[in-house]
């Protein structure tokens, strides 16, 4: 019996029932690469699911069966695409199987920044009544900056043309846009946008891309909304840019290092609204992403025997 190994203590049942006649190894909640080094070395699997963790050249030269490495959601960029590319291991991701669950917290980020969901929230909690003093921001009839047009860009674009809320994007890759997203360069976009929400993948071209050079280009009193990877973001420069009003509220979905680390710098600033990257954290975008992940693996899996 062939071995699957997952980077995680669990997986969906709908996906384990597609797995049926492999073995399926758990790596647990926090696998570190010395943990899934020695779990390739002892189960040689032909396929890794990737919840949790990063899988580089050790992982990969510790399983000499390996064939394909299957992310269990969208994101790839905890694999080591050229490591796997070298090696003749194909990666696949379960693409658009949590693009309702990512948009939805994008959009609950969004609403909580300009509505001042937790901050009036610990205030009425600690007996205060600020109807008198507090102004929200309306945000039908605002721009927003969507960077990333894949499936849970353009979910997140119908949410906010619904608010009635101008919508640009880029994407280079994005094609057959819907009429009511407006296709801009990033120029166009920092310039012209009251907030931005970041939908795209990590990239070594693309770290850090939002920046200090690029926040300043931005509306003074913009918003900033990530739920796609931290690494998009200087983290640096985005709390100097909360502290000195260029940037009025922050709704971050995840982090430069993730777990945070207690005293991160976020921590307790009340112009940041924080969530620990559960953005495609559901129970039906658990089971979708399960079984995406089964399937994309499975796929690859019959393709290679077919062809051997």
């Amino acid at each position: 019996m062939t071995a699957i190994l997952v980077t995680g203590a669990d997986l969906a049942p709908q996906a384990l029932a597609l797995l049926a006649g492999h073995e399926v190894v758990y790596a647990g909640k926090t696998p570190t690469e010395e943990d899934l080094v020695a779990l390739c070395r002892t189960h040689d699997p032909v396929a890794i699911i990737v919840r949790y963790g990063k899988v580089g050249a050790a992982v990969m030269d510790a399983a000499p069966s390996l064939q394909v490495i299957s992310k269990h959601g969208s994101g790839t960029d905890t694999i080591d695409k050229v490591a796997a590319s070298a090696r003749g291991i194909e990666v696949v991701a379960a693409v658009g199987a949590n693009a309702a669950a990512v948009a939805e917290q994008a959009l609950a980020l969004l609403l909580a920044c300009a509505k001042s969901v937790v901050a009036l929230d610990g205030r009425m909690h600690a007996g205060h009544w600020d109807k008198a003093t507090h102004k929200s921001l309306e945000l039908g009839g605002r721009t927003i900056g969507l960077v990333g047009l894949g499936a849970i860009g353009l979910r997140f674009a119908r949410m906010v043309d619904a608010l009635g809320m101008r919508v640009l994007g880029f994407d280079p890759f994005a094609k057959d846009l819907p009429a009511h997203v407006q296709a801009v360069d990033l120029a166009t976009l920092w310039r012209e946008s009251d907030a931005i929400s970041l939908h795209c993948p990590l990239t070594e071209d693309n770290r850090g891309l939002l920046n200090a050079q690029t926040l300043a280009q931005c509306k003074r009193g913009l918003i900033v909304v990530n739920t796609a990877r931290g690494g998009l973001i200087d983290e640096e420069a985005l709390l100097a840019a909360l502290h000195a009003g260029q940037v009025s509220m922050a709704g971050l979905d995840s982090f430069a290092v993730e777990p945070m680390a207690p005293g991160h710098p976020f921590q307790g600033d009340k112009h940041i609204v924080l969530s620990p990257h559960i953005g495609g954290v559901t129970s039906d975008a658990y089971v979708n992403m399960g079984v995406g992940a089964a399937k994309n693996l499975l796929q690859v899996l019959s393709r290679r025997a077919a062809t051997a």
